[in-house]
């Protein structure tokens, strides 16, 4: 029987840093998301050049955060990496705790978990990938929100992977960014809060 396949969300909070390669010089999966990342990922940084205002609602802090944010996203064509999974934090990564898993534990992760990213669209737990800060749901000027570009594509790329068994853990925002109809089987755990504003 094959192994399903895990659909996890990115997390808000992110590691600084990092001692990999800029994020094109290492290997990825999805080869076919290069281009499409490589436009986002522009998109990205022409608007860190807006106003203040425009950017705080755009990436959806304030303060001092804002200007951290800016800065990840300017240089997040050549800033240093992180394994994905190293890169998110948060409660669902802190309770994961991948780094203490054994080593066949941490092989089924690297092989059977995706990691949905308004930036970078999909990638596997080992993927390298630099700080930076863009919700699946914000609305990147003369681009749109990202759920909506990467819903085709990545329909199309996970079509494989998701042709088994698939655990979806996406909240709304992130389900949006594919069409989950192709997967064979679906079991989708449901969030509060969604479970909340679907009922508004």
């Amino acid at each position: 029987m094959a192994s399903p396949l895990i659909l996890l969300p990115p997390s808000e909070g992110k590691a600084p840093g990092g001692d990999g390669p800029a994020w094109e010089k290492a290997e990825q999966s999805f080869d076919e998301l290069l281009k499409p990342r490589r436009q986002v990922l522009a998109a990205l940084r022409k608007a860190m050049k807006e106003n203040e205002a425009a950017r705080t609602k755009l990436l959806g802090v304030k303060g001092q955060r804002v200007a951290e944010a800016t800065a990840a996203n300017l240089v997040a064509h050549k800033a240093a990496t992180l394994p994905a999974i190293e890169r998110y934090t948060g409660v669902l990564y802190d309770a994961l705790d991948y780094s203490s898993l054994p080593a066949g534990l941490r092989k089924r992760v690297d092989k059977q978990v995706v990691i949905f990213s308004g930036l970078w669209g999909a990638v596997r737990p080992g993927d390298l990938i630099p700080d930076y800060k863009l919700k699946m749901g914000a609305k990147l000027s003369g681009f749109g929100p990202p759920a909506r570009f990467w819903r085709p594509l990545l329909t199309e790329a996970l079509a494989g992977p998701a042709a088994g068994c698939v655990w979806d853990l996406l909240p709304n925002e992130h389900s949006a960014a594919w069409d989950a109809s192709v997967a064979r089987s679906r079991i989708r755990v449901r969030f509060v809060d969604d479970v909340e504003k679907d009922g508004e």
